[in-house]
């Protein structure tokens, strides 16, 4: 028995030893390739890889090759930007090849992601683009290359966009729960999943005007870089006539049908090599590593970018708190070297009182300095309250923004508690109202009038604010408030946004402001490095997407009932749980 209880001991510490040290050798071969460089040999062409989510800001996932990694590593159109600038230049790249079967973080993304790749164009240089089949995002994607090529069984979906929204109210029933809801606005939808069975009837307005908005913009971009005009495009897509590869060919949305070898032996031919084997790729992420993006200058443009719903609380990966960003716009304001600042926003809005601390801030900064708000893929509710004091504001024509307007919800689970589990719950209180906010008994009708009361004042608060910001009449902006949701060329059109364009352009607009020629742009907060992204994910990302493997398609819903645990006090939020496909 000793001897076993030695030779198992010793096997134990054999075996932390060696994962101890894989561990090391881990951290040390990311911290290896935080510096690594690469040499682009001629004749190369830059290949870049659509199945990846489109960002803000590149992203590489430490766990991206674990098993249970269900998440992909992200492309940031900062990034893509400065590769696709500088390959314009670069001798040794002859062209890009674009693999795009679908389009991975929104149309507004996409939209940025396309431009880029559309000024690319301008060097002269080649775009090809190549899949097996191609979702309606994906050929937005590549209908901006010379050639489009797809799998000869493979199809182009061309049938419009819909609009998906999941509605709970009878599971709610079943289980015994009460939502109990306040909102101002009759377009303020993001309680509706939990009221309703299916959209209202101004819920379906909207959401009809917003994707109607949506597919205009992208189809006018496709018919100026293929041989088919708008109505063409729109007639194909109402009466689906694409249904298979060869009606794509047929119909001119793309070039030709090739299996992969077939596309690669072309492409040889094209960079005048002998065999498809000789082509040298050079991957999007090998590129970035390939050039410097230093700017002797002394100014600076500060890029805040702010990412997430916004909530109160401590700082966390993928929410936007106020303690995070008045910090980031405070030292902004206070660096004499940097005179302008862009604050990008990507936000379907969140905590009223979190988004109203962020939008002092920017407030105090653009009274010393120009400060330009430029939106993603959102910028609504919360969002757009972060933004509107701005002194411009940016948006792409596909842009989700507007939807001012407030509401607040609280559940009742007395009955849930009671007739599913078992559990009663009782209470003693000081004053009639001590106990306001509990979700263990239906609110009294005083205590539901108080809450309404907060609701309306804090609409209130957010259309003066909004008025004030955007330079309007008060009773002119509620015209375009009450929680309606507006697409960036809808909101241009109403006044809620200034210019149509990207990140680039709120930039060049913010230099332009501050009378720069030659300065510095700097991103905040400070891109992490690998082994930072490493040490985040052991500190909690890793059990989320963990359980996103085990949960599989029910990990939205459990997903749901987190966020909605965070949806306490007054809420500025874009209807959330919305897909379109």
């Amino acid at each position: 028995m000793k001897f076993l209880r030695n030779f198992l001991a010793s096997f134990l510490a054999l075996v932390v030893f060696m994962s101890l040290g894989f561990f090391l050798f881990f951290i040390l071969m990311m911290a290896m390739e935080d510096k690594e460089t690469f040499s682009v040999k001629e004749n190369s062409v830059l290949k870049i890889n659509f199945t990846q989510q489109l960002a803000d800001r590149d992203h590489n996932d430490p766990f991206g090759a674990m098993p249970w990694a269900s998440d992909i590593n992200r492309i940031g159109i900062i990034e893509l930007r400065q590769a696709l600038e500088h390959a314009a230049g670069d001798e040794n790249i002859k062209g890009v090849v674009l693999y795009a079967p679908s389009l991975n973080g929104g149309y507004a993304l996409g939209q940025e992601a396309r431009q880029i790749l559309a000024d690319f164009k301008q060097s002269g240089k080649f775009i090809w683009s190549y899949a097996e089949l191609m979702t309606e995002g994906g050929y937005y994607l590549s209908s901006v290359a010379d050639k489009v090529y797809i799998s000869p069984e493979g199809m182009v979906e061309w049938n419009g966009l819909a609009m998906v929204i999941t509605f709970y109210k009878r599971a709610f029933e079943k289980l015994d729960i009460e939502p109990q809801i306040f909102r101002v606005g009759d377009y303020k939808s993001a309680v509706e999943p939990f009221m309703l069975e299916k959209m209202s009837a101004a819920n379906r307005e909207q959401v009809k005007s917003m994707i109607n908005s949506i597919y205009t913009s992208i189809v006018e971009e496709i018919a100026a870089d293929v041989d088919l005009t708008k109505e063409q495009l729109l007639e194909l897509s109402q009466n689906m006539t694409v249904q298979s590869a060869r009606d794509a060919v047929e119909q001119g949305l793309i070039t030709g049908l090739l299996y992969k070898d077939e596309f690669e032996e072309m492409l040889a031919d094209k960079l005048e090599v002998e065999h498809a084997k000789d082509i040298r790729y050079v991957s999007y992420r090998q590129y970035n590593k390939s050039f410097s993006n230093y700017v002797k200058a002394k100014d600076k443009v500060a890029v805040i970018i702010a990412e997430g719903a916004i909530m109160m609380g401590k700082k966390e990966k993928g929410i936007i708190t106020p303690g995070q960003f008045t910090k980031a716009l405070r030292k902004a304001r206070e660096d004499e070297r940097v005179k302008a600042v862009v604050f990008r926003i990507n936000s379907p809005g969140g905590d009223a009182l979190a988004s109203d601390l962020i939008w002092r801030e920017v407030v105090k900064t653009a009274e010393v300095k120009p400060v330009v708000a430029s939106m993603s893929n959102y910028a609504a509710s919360g969002g757009y309250y972060i933004a509107m004091a701005a002194d411009t504001i940016v948006a792409e024509p596909t842009t989700l923004t507007g939807s001012i307007g407030i509401f607040g919800m609280i559940f009742n689970l007395g009955d849930f508690m009671a007739n599913k589990l078992g559990i009663t719950i009782d209470s003693e209180s000081t004053g009639t109202f001590s106990n306001l906010y509990t979700s263990s008994r239906a609110l009294t009708d005083a205590e539901k009038t108080i809450i309404q009361n907060s609701v309306n004042n804090g609409y209130e608060t957010f259309t003066t604010k909004a008025a004030a910001g955007r330079g309007m009449d008060i009773d002119e902006l509620k015209a375009v408030a009450s929680g309606r949701v507006w697409t960036g060329v809808q909101a241009k059109e109403n006044g809620l946004v200034d210019v149509l364009g990207g990140l680039q352009t709120a930039i060049d607009l913010a230099a332009q402001m501050a009378g720069l020629e030659v300065y510095k742009v700097r991103y905040y907060p400070q891109k992490k490095t690998a082994i930072e992204e490493l040490l985040d994910e052991l500190a909690g990302a890793t059990e989320a997407r963990i359980m996103k493997a085990k949960l599989g398609e029910l990990y939205p819903y459990v997903d749901l009932l987190e966020k909605v645990e965070n949806m306490r006090g007054v809420q500025a939020r874009l209807p959330f749980e919305i897909e379109i496909k």
